[in-house]
């Protein structure tokens, strides 16, 4: 009897001194380490019919930054129809209410486009070039690093509102992108350039896409290939 009650004596000491230790959360779990602002038009929302949440490229990206080390979480703002005034002016309250480490901006499609029974696009190039700069300019002072995208290449038989190809507009706009980011020494995505390369070489760029325009799966992949690592490589800058 006297062992049994030794036992149990060491026991109960044994809990008590394990009640005494307190129980730390690990709130690392939950964190979502660099947060990452996709911000755009319907293209980069890209949930549509023939293509799910999870197969968009800001989907895409998340994983694959995570598949590099890098724990991120991606935010998809991406708004259809939009332009960059429109970006401009949601800016405070969609993106930078956020906090984001990064912001990823792709813009063009719509800026570029004709409408029916109009003869000019619905920005011009001037207006579109200010507007990325003024959208650098408020990212870059509340410390975001900013990573600009073109758009990609509509397919051939694509047409805007004056019955042409909207490509030959949107390169001109994509110009002002690649000029924007080379002045302001911004990281670029360039989606314009891989995309017209890939046609040259014999891709059908309506594989990539659901109407011309907007990517299906398949294009999304070919995006975020491209996308992480530059994002990456700003992740790893923060």
């Amino acid at each position: 009897m006297p062992g049994v009650m030794r036992v149990f004596l060491h026991l109960a000491i044994s809990l008590t001194a394990l009640a005494t230790i307190p129980v730390v959360a690990d709130e690392t779990l939950d964190e979502p380490g660099v947060t990452v602002v996709a911000l755009g038009d319907s293209i980069t929302k890209g949930e549509r019919t023939g293509v799910k949440a999870e197969e968009t490229f800001a989907a895409l990206v998340e994983a694959g930054l995570k598949d590099r080390g890098i724990r991120a979480r991606v935010i998809n703002v991406g708004s259809g129809g939009e332009r960059t005034d429109g970006a401009l002016a949601r800016l405070e309250k969609d993106v930078l209410a956020r906090k984001p480490a990064i912001v990823a901006i792709m813009y063009g499609t719509n800026d570029s486009y004709v409408d029916k029974e109009k003869t000019e696009p619905r920005l011009t190039v001037e207006q579109y070039r200010a507007n990325l700069k003024a959208i650098l300019a408020k990212l870059k002072s509340a410390g975001v690093q900013p990573v600009l995208m073109t758009a990609p290449r509509w397919g051939p038989e694509g047409r805007n509102g004056l019955g042409a190809n909207p490509n030959v507009l949107l390169e001109k706009y994509m110009e002002a992108c690649q000029s924007v980011a080379r002045e302001g020494k911004i990281p670029l995505v360039d989606h314009f350039a891989h995309w017209t390369k890939a046609e040259a070489e014999g891709t059908k760029i309506a594989d990539w896409t659901t109407d011309q325009c907007h990517p299906n799966p398949a294009g999304h992949q070919v995006m975020a290939e491209l996308i992480v690592p530059v994002v990456a490589k700003a992740a790893r800058g923060k």
